[in-house]
This record gives structure tokens, C-alpha cells and sequence, in this order.
């Protein structure tokens, strides 16, 4: 028996799980897709949001602020790539300045720091390329960038360094209340446990259902974003939100870690918790606001487009409840969850203590991991060195990212590690360029196959029966 089950190895969980090595190696986190990171932390903005948004003294408040503070020492800690750029939401006219002057006033009530509303002359100097009928906007320097799913398989990865398992394709089908804890079942195998932590994202109401917890509903909200080429990743250096609505807080324009710039998403209530289409009319949104936003954005260089799905609860926010002994929901993480992640996993720490749980340190837990990304940063000698150690780092493989093999071989090598190209593409930006994998993809799914022990034809894009070859022709 596991003293924790962590279900969903999303960055909730894996931030849970890390967290909880630190007091033992008992962890075992369970997923039903068949590698980490698979849902909402797959597809969203990967903002740190710096905490004016949320109303003052709720939890999604609490957890922003507090998660935000401790992201960047986070993420040094574990090799992900952060940036703090800072954030602008701009505002059209006298009713949006008046929301932002609210907002600011909250932002502050919670704790953000260096919060103010700026009018257009100043935005110009931060943003020469903001929309021409910008005329106000809320500034929060503390605002940052982060890559989500980086983030997330560092974390599950580095909880599993120190201990933890991993069982992926392990789709929870019940939950028995057993003597002691709780057997968490699928088919043909199950997982037992004394504690059981709910970060199942979209369908963390169907397991709070399975012992009994009906409290809340979980409804997914798609959104739709487009990425645009390294070309054109320099047009703004802040992410530039718009107004908020009931809905979220609506289309953005923001640079990413890795030198893209990424627009959107779109807010629409679905049914479908496996949807994730994205729609003409959708993108058209996001073109249009947008341009609103920033000018001069060239959608000619938009190199994929994509949709995410988020998990809106019913209670307006974060459901973090104990609803029977030695079982917490981890629900309703939506904006700003990815922010909120670090700090949500510190709070289950001390609801666990509050609830009669000895948290006793490890002396052996290690914290730390390299960057995925390591080689880039290398200086000329220390590339060289490397190579004469290990050829293969001196092969690029992937030519539009400058992704070498020495880099996919140590990923498919990595905890956790991928077993199809997709999980590769997510680790090392191999086939995330402008090409999008047209010239990369039989090199990573020849390596692929050489690593796993299967025939080329065995390698599947993302899982499943996402097969790409059905035989070799030379």
C-alpha cells in the first residue's frame, strides 16, 4: 500500500506529488492518457498571472499570489525555462479604465506588488505595437511566462527521482474504501492507498463521486489559440491581456519562453470533455480581438493552431476540500492554476498536517534537475566537450528548433519518460518549428523504436492507435 495516491499528472499533480517526496518516497501517481501533461497543462496560456484578477480573499486569490512568488525559485530549481515580463491589460474606453482602477485596487488588496493603471503614453514606451485604440491599462510588472508542460513533466519527473511511480494508461474506473485507505481501480489492475489526492482536472467530479462526493460539477470551457513563428516572437515583449468577463479573461497576445508569440484563446461552454477541435469561426475570434490589442500581428506566419480545454467548476472557486478522512479534491483549478500550482501544493501539505498527518523532511530528497534544454545554453568549449564525450550531440536532428539527437536520446532516457513522438516534440521542441516535424519525424521515430525495443511501426504519434507507418519502402 502507497501512502499517497496523486490522481491526474497534470501540473497540479505533479506539483502535489513533488511536494509530498519531500516526506516520502511512497507516491504513486496515476494518469489516465498515456503520458503526463495531457490535459488542460497541455494547452493554455502558460501565464504566471500576477494575482489582481481573483477577489480579494478567495482561494484562487490566496493560491495566485503566494504560487507567483514562488515560481521563479521553482522553476530554477527544476530547469524550466521563466520569464518575468510583465503584464498589461488595456482597456478601450471610459468603462474599461474604470474596471481596471477596480482591478488594480483588488490586485493590491491581495498582495500584488508595483500594480497601476497606466494611460497610453506610457504604454507606447512599453509596447510601441500596442492597438491604436488602446487608451489606458493596468500594468503588473510581476506578471511572467512559463512553459506549462515543461513545468509539469520536471515536476512529476523529479517526484519520481526521489521515489515516486508512475502508471500511465490507468484510467480510474471505482474507488473502494478499504481498511486503512482506499483501492483505486481500473481494468485488470488497481492501486491502494492510505491518502488519495483528487487533481484529476476535468473529470475530478467523476472521482469525488466514487466515494461519495457530489458537491461539485465540472464543465469544460474550449479555447483556441494560435502560434506564430520565431519570426515574428519579438513584436511584443509583455503579455497583453484585454478587459476580463465572466468568461476568463479573455484573448491575449503574449511572447513565449521559447521565442514564439501565441495568441488567444477563445471561451466557450461545452459538453464534450474530449474536444478539443479548433473551429474557423473560433480562430477568426482570435485574429479579430487581437488586432485590437496589438497591431501589426503578421498571421501569415502562424505555424499551428490548437485548443485546450479548461476545467470550470460551479462554485466560482478553487474546490481544495477534505470530504471524507485522508481524501482531498484538488478541483476547479482553472485560470490561474498553472500559477496557483506551487502553492496549492504547499496547502495540501498543511491540510494533510492539520488533518493528523506526521509530515517528518527527508534528509535524502533532492530538489533539483537539469534544464531539458541544456545544450543550447552551453558556451562553443563546452559543446565541444561534450560532443567529443558523446557524438551524437553533434547530430541535429530537428533543423528548425536546433534540437540535436544527444538531446531526444536523454529524453526518451528521462523520468518520465515518452514513448511516442508527441512526448518527444514536448520534451525537446523537436518538430515545433516551422515545419512542424516534416523533415525531424523518421529520425525520432527511428530513435524511438531503437530505445523501446519495437519496430518502427510500433511508434505512434500520441498514443493509442495514432500509428504513422505501416511498413518500410526502402
Amino acid at each position: 500500500m502507497f501512502d499517497f495516491a496523486v490522481i491526474g499528472a497534470g501540473v497540479v499533480g505533479g506539483m502535489v506529488a513533488r511536494e509530498l517526496t519531500k516526506y516520502t518516497d511512497s507516491v504513486c501517481i496515476i494518469e489516465k492518457k498515456g503520458d503526463v501533461a495531457m490535459g488542460a497543462t497541455r494547452a493554455n496560456s502558460a501565464i504566471v498571472h500576477a494575482g489582481f484578477d481573483a477577489a480579494e480573499g478567495s482561494m484562487k486569490a490566496k493560491m495566485n499570489v503566494r504560487g507567483s512568488e514562488m515560481m521563479e525559485e521553482i522553476c530554477s530549481l527544476l530547469g524550466v525555462k521563466y520569464k518575468k515580463n510583465g503584464s498589461l491589460v488595456v482597456g478601450f474606453n471610459d468603462e474599461d479604465e474604470h474596471t481596471l482602477v477596480e482591478l488594480c485596487e483588488r490586485g493590491k488588496n491581495n498582495g500584488v506588488k508595483g500594480v497601476r493603471v497606466i494611460h497610453r503614453d506610457e504604454i507606447l514606451t512599453l509596447e510601441p505595437n500596442i492597438g491604436d485604440g488602446v487608451c489606458v491599462a493596468l500594468y503588473a510588472p510581476t506578471g511572467a511566462i512559463v512553459c506549462p508542460y515543461e513545468l509539469c513533466m520536471a515536476s512529476v519527473g523529479n517526484a519520481m527521482d526521489n521515489g515516486a511511480s508512475l502508471k500511465l494508461n490507468f484510467e480510474v474506473k471505482n474507488i473502494e474504501i478499504i481498511d486503512g485507505g482506499y483501492r483505486i481501480i481500473t481494468d485488470g489492475d488497481a492501486v491502494e492507498a492510505r491518502y488519495v489526492i483528487n487533481c484529476a482536472g476535468l473529470y475530478s467530479d467523476d472521482i469525488a463521486k466514487m466515494v461519495g462526493d457530489g458537491s461539485f460539477k465540472i464543465s469544460p470551457r474550449r479555447g483556441e489559440y494560435m502560434l506564430l513563428d520565431r519570426e515574428v516572437g519579438g513584436h511584443i515583449s509583455h503579455t497583453v491581456f484585454r478587459c476580463p468577463s465572466k468568461m476568463g479573461k479573455g484573448v491575449l497576445v503574449s511572447p513565449t519562453v521559447d521565442g514564439n508569440l501565441l495568441v488567444g484563446p477563445t471561451a466557450e461552454n461545452i459538453e464534450d470533455k474530449e474536444d478539443t477541435t479548433t473551429t474557423a469561426a473560433g480562430l477568426a475570434k482570435v485574429r479579430a480581438l487581437s488586432s485590437e490589442q496589438v497591431r501589426g500581428i503578421d498571421f501569415s506566419k502562424v505555424i499551428t493552431s490548437f485548443t485546450g480545454l479548461r476545467a470550470a467548476g460551479d462554485t466560482g472557486d478553487f474546490i481544495i476540500t477534505m470530504p471524507r478522512d485522508r481524501f482531498i479534491n484538488l478541483a476547479g483549478i482553472e485560470s490561474p492554476g498553472l500559477s496557483s500550482a506551487p502553492a496549492i501544493a504547499e496547502h495540501v501539505i498543511s491540510l494533510l498536517i492539520d488533518a493528523g498527518y506526521e509530515a517528518k523532511a527527508r534528509d535524502d530528497f533532492n530538489g533539483t534537475r537539469r534544464p531539458m534544454h541544456f545544450f543550447s545554453s552551453l558556451s562553443v568549449e563546452e559543446k565541444n566537450e561534450l560532443i567529443k564525450q558523446r557524438p551524437e550531440y553533434a547530430h541535429v536532428i530537428c533543423r528548425c528548433e536546433t534540437v540535436t539527437e544527444g538531446e531526444i536520446l536523454d529524453a526518451i532516457r528521462t523520468n518520465p519518460r515518452p514513448t511516442d513522438v508527441d512526448g518527444v516534440k514536448r520534451r525537446t521542441r523537436a518538430s515545433m518549428g516551422r515545419c512542424q516535424g516534416g523533415f525531424c519525424t523518421p529520425y525520432i521515430i527511428d530513435l524511438l523504436a531503437s530505445e523501446m525495443g519495437v519496430d518502427y511501426t510500433e511508434v505512434t504519434k500520441f498514443g493509442g492507435d495514432s500509428y504513422i507507418n505501416f511498413g518500410k519502402t526502402k
